[in-house]
């Protein structure tokens, strides 16, 4: 047994029992009604990013002009799929994020 062992195995444990609080039908019904509207925010991400990431492969395949326009002697159609794609995915994660801190922020009743 390594030295760290045995000082872990020879110090006192200690058991204590905590209470675990429940949340009241309040905090259900809130969690419930946040977990709901985060599940649809998520969705409508999926769903946009699908689009970028089919959508784009697609877009190139309807106009194949794209691959006999170059810049620096590679086609724009490469260029579009190579990176394109990776400024988009940021901006979407970037507006996920906020969308879903917006949930959870707490809202100043105005009553």
């Amino acid at each position: 047994m390594s030295p760290q062992t045995r000082r872990a195995h020879a110090r006192p444990r200690r058991h204590s029992r905590r209470q675990v609080r429940f949340p009241e039908d309040i905090d259900t019904s809130k969690a419930l009604r946040n977990y709901r509207s985060q599940r649809r925010r998520a969705i409508v991400t999926v769903l946009v990013l699908t689009a970028i990431l089919v959508g784009l492969p697609v877009v190139l395949d309807l106009w194949p002009r794209l691959d006999r326009l170059r810049l620096v002697d590679i086609p724009l159609s490469w260029l579009a799929l190579a990176v394109l794609p990776y400024p988009l995915l940021v901006v979407v994660g970037v507006w996920h994020l906020r969308r879903a801190e917006a949930i959870e922020s707490p809202r100043e009743d105005s009553g």
